[in-house]
This record gives C-alpha cells, sequence and structure tokens, in this order.
C-alpha cells in the first residue's frame, strides 16, 4: 500500500478527485450490487467524541452497504479518554483494531493531531466549529446531481454564517470553481467571517453580496443553503427576536425563486425551514442527507484504495 491518504480539510483533496469521488457516487446509486462486497474483510471505526446522529449512522450505513464491519463509540464518557488516556494513545490502538477511523471531536484539529499517530486512514467527521469536509461532500454531490454542474451557479447562504462549519467548508470548496457567485444573507450578529471574505472570495476575485433579506436575491439563486440563526449567538433577545423571522424559509418567500431552485441544508432543521416547504420538489435537504450515504461510499473506497 502506497503512503497513508487522510481527510481532514476538503483542500486535502483536488477538483480532479472530488469529481472522481462524484462519479463513484454516482455508480454505487445506479449499481449498488457491485458495490456490495467491496469491503468485505475490511473494518471502520467511528470514534464519536461529541454527539452526532446522520454523520455517525451515514458512516456506518456506507461501510455496512460496501460489505465492510463497524466498530466504535457515540460519546466520549463511555471511552477511556474519560480516564485520561491521550488522542494519540486511543488512536494508535484502534488503528491497530481496524483498518480506517472516522472520528468527530469538538477539539478543532484534534483529526490532525489524529492524522500523525495513525497507521490507518483518518477521516474528519466534525472538529468543532472548523470542518466537516464529508458534510461539503455530500452538499458538492446533491449539487451536482440536482444542478448537473458545480461552476456557473448563484449559491445563496442563509443563517449562521459566521460560526457555521457547514457553509465555510462549502464556500472553500465551491470557490474552485468557475463563475460561482454567492449571496450572504444574515443578521449582522452572524455575518461571514472577515477572513474567509479576505483569504477566498477576494483573493480568487469571487462576486458576493451580503444582505439581511432572504427575499431581494431570491429570483437570482440557483442554490438555497439554509442554516439554523441561534438565539444563543445574540447579545440580547430583542435583537434575535427582531431578525429571526427574516431567515425562515416558507412558500411565501419563495413564491419569486426560480423553477429549479435546490434549497439545502446540513441538517438538523429546527425552524429555519418552514414544514410546508418540504412539500416543495425544490426541496432537497432530506434527500441531500441520504446523498451523503453514497458519497461516503465512495470515499471509503478511495481511501482504502479499494478498487
Amino acid at each position: 500500500m502506497s503512503s497513508i491518504r487522510h481527510l481532514i480539510d476538503i483542500k486535502d483533496f483536488s477538483s480532479d478527485e472530488i469529481s472522481d469521488l462524484i462519479s463513484v457516487a454516482n455508480d454505487i446509486i445506479d449499481n449498488p450490487k457491485k458495490y456490495s462486497k467491496k469491503c468485505d474483510g475490511k473494518i471502520l471505526a467511528t470514534l464519536f467524541f461529541e454527539p452526532s446522529t446522520r454523520t455517525r449512522l451515514s458512516f456506518e450505513s456506507a461501510m455496512l452497504r460496501l460489505g465492510g464491519q463497524v466498530l466504535g463509540f457515540s460519546e466520549a464518557s463511555s471511552t477511556s479518554t474519560s480516564k485520561g488516556e491521550s488522542l494519540s494513545d486511543t488512536i494508535t490502538v484502534i488503528g491497530g483494531y481496524s483498518d480506517l477511523i472516522a472520528m468527530r471531536h469538538p477539539k478543532e484539529g484534534a483529526p490532525m493531531v489524529a492524522s500523525r499517530n495513525s497507521i490507518v486512514p483518518i477521516i474528519n467527521a466534525g472538529d468543532g466549529g472548523h470542518n466537516h469536509p464529508t458534510q461539503t461532500l455530500t452538499d458538492l454531490f446533491t449539487i451536482s446531481r440536482e444542478k448537473g454542474r458545480l461552476d456557473n451557479l448563484t449559491i445563496g447562504l442563509c443563517g449562521d454564517l459566521k460560526f457555521g462549519r457547514t457553509v465555510h467548508s462549502l464556500i472553500t470548496a465551491l470557490s474552485r470553481y468557475d463563475n460561482i457567485k454567492f449571496v450572504l444573507i444574515s443578521p449582522d450578529e452572524l455575518k461571514l467571517p472577515d477572513y474567509i471574505k479576505d483569504e477566498i472570495l477576494d483573493r480568487n476575485n469571487i462576486e458576493y453580496v451580503e444582505t439581511y433579506d432572504i427575499e431581494e436575491y431570491m429570483s437570482s439563486l440557483d442554490v438555497l443553503y439554509m442554516t439554523r440563526v441561534q438565539k444563543e449567538r445574540f447579545f440580547n433577545e430583542a435583537d434575535y427576536l427582531r431578525l429571526k423571522d427574516y431567515f425562515i424559509l416558507n412558500n411565501d418567500k419563495l413564491k419569486n425563486a426560480k423553477s429549479d431552485l435546490c434549497i439545502m441544508h446540513p441538517l438538523p432543521r429546527v425552524s429555519e425551514i418552514a414544514t410546508e416547504v418540504d412539500k416543495d420538489p425544490r426541496a432537497k435537504y432530506f434527500l441531500q442527507a441520504s446523498n451523503g450515504v453514497y458519497i461516503r461510499m465512495a470515499l471509503i473506497l478511495k481511501l482504502l484504495e479499494v478498487k
């Protein structure tokens, strides 16, 4: 086997590699039986040091659909880290039990530390507010399937753009493609951080606008990516109450949207998308969650070097 590949940041994979993953994921959807024993005898360890539902279960579903096995834990309190064991020791031990590790950790940079001590590939399944690269792969795969391309798109990002790791990773990934425009929809308190504007958008001459009005640019959007406006991020409740309804998507706010708009959300949803929108054929967020299984299957095959 060649040197070990990890996925810590979406930038670890080139655009061509992402394109290859999308092609494999599409083929898995079309020909599931072809892949049902590809990971026979392989073991995925899911090390989730903070709670997760969709990400952890989608990784487990992905490995099981490939014919592999899964072991792991879903909370740190059930592990030896609660006794004081270091992360590097945990990773070294678990690497001896498995062929691949998917880990989520509340501390930013923890998966990077883990990768330096691992004898098997590490997949970052979320590290604090930093990165969530497999969610970004899921998002790119969904956009590709729904729009048929990853270039020449106007993307609306709505809600918590300041602390949302999914938003930060998605902007980083989409910025590689030609003629991408962003509409950044948020309250002032939750605007996209300056460092992302400086290092990603401005540096790459990517067109963007900032607004607090979700309807203002609705008619121009190809994709609308919703996230939760979090009450706890505001300095006072009055500001939250004044602004929160601006960022709730309902049928009325979609009246001027394109007929082929792709509405996405990394989930879990709280109240930022009204349930009435679920029946709209443009609502793709539950399909987006399902797509996560197939792109993670493709990722597992790549990192395990299974042909």
